[in-house]
C-alpha cells in the first residue's frame, strides 16, 4: 500500500518501514496488553533508531515470552541473564530489568482493577488527537500531556517512559494521529478511530 505522498519518515525503499507505516503506525490500539507491549518496545528504542527495533521485534517478542506480563513478572536474574545472551534482542541489562519491573507494575494496576487501556487513553480524553502536520518534522517530540503521563508512569514504578518515549509510543498506538495531512493514512487511521 505504499503511496507516493506518504509520510517522509518511512522511506519507500525500506519495505519493513513502509509496512509498519502503512499497516500499524497511528492505528488506534485499545487492547491493554498490546499497548503495554508497544510501550516496552518504545522503551527499548531509547538511544537507538526505530528501524533497529523493527528489525529485531520478532526475536524480541520470542525471547520476552510474547510480552506476557505474567511470565515476565516472574523472571529471575538467571532468566534475565539468559536473555542478555541473545544477539537478536537489545542487550541492555537496564532495559531488560525495566521490562521485568514494568510487567510487575502493569499487573499491579490490573489487579487493582485499573485497566491499562483506560488509563492510557484517559490522557488524551479517550479519543485520538488529530494533528494536521504538512511535514512530519513539525510534530513535537513531547507535549504537556506526555510529560504528565510520563511523570505518572514513573511515580507508579515504570522505567524507560520519559515524555519523548511516551509521545512516540502515543503516535504509534494511535492516541495521536501525526501522519502528514497529505498522507493517505492520515484519513485511513481516522476512519478506524
Amino acid at each position: 500500500m505504499s503511496e507516493p505522498h506518504s509520510c517522509g519518515w518511512a522511506p519507500v525503499t525500506d519495505p519493513l518501514y513502509r509496512a509498519y507505516h502503512d499497516e500499524e503506525w497511528g492505528v488506534p490500539e485499545r487492547d491493554p496488553r498490546a499497548l503495554w507491549e508497544k510501550l516496552q518496545l518504545d522503551g527499548m528504542q531509547a538511544g537507538l533508531s526505530w528501524i533497529t527495533i523493527l528489525r529485531k521485534r520478532e526475536s524480541i517478542r520470542q525471547e520476552f515470552d510474547s510480552f506476557d506480563p505474567e511470565k515476565l513478572a516472574r523472571w529471575t536474574p538467571k532468566r534475565a541473564e539468559k536473555a542478555l545472551q541473545n544477539p537478536g534482542i537489545i542487550r541492555s541489562p537496564k532495559k531488560v530489568e525495566a521490562v521485568i519491573g514494568n510487567a510487575q507494575v502493569y499487573l499491579g494496576m490490573m489487579e487493582a482493577g485499573e485497566d491499562f487501556s483506560d488509563y492510557c487513553w484517559g490522557f488524551v480524553g479517550g479519543k485520538p488527537i488529530i494533528n494536521k502536520w504538512k511535514n512530519f518534522r513539525e510534530a513535537p517530540t513531547s507535549t504537556d500531556w506526555s510529560e504528565k503521563m510520563s511523570k505518572d508512569l514513573k511515580k507508579r514504578g515504570f522505567k524507560f517512559v520519559g515524555p519523548t518515549i511516551v509521545y512516540a509510543w502515543a503516535q504509534a498506538v494511535g492516541m495521536v494521529n501525526d501522519h502528514e495531512v497529505g498522507c493517505p493514512r492520515h484519513k485511513g487511521v481516522r476512519e478506524r478511530s
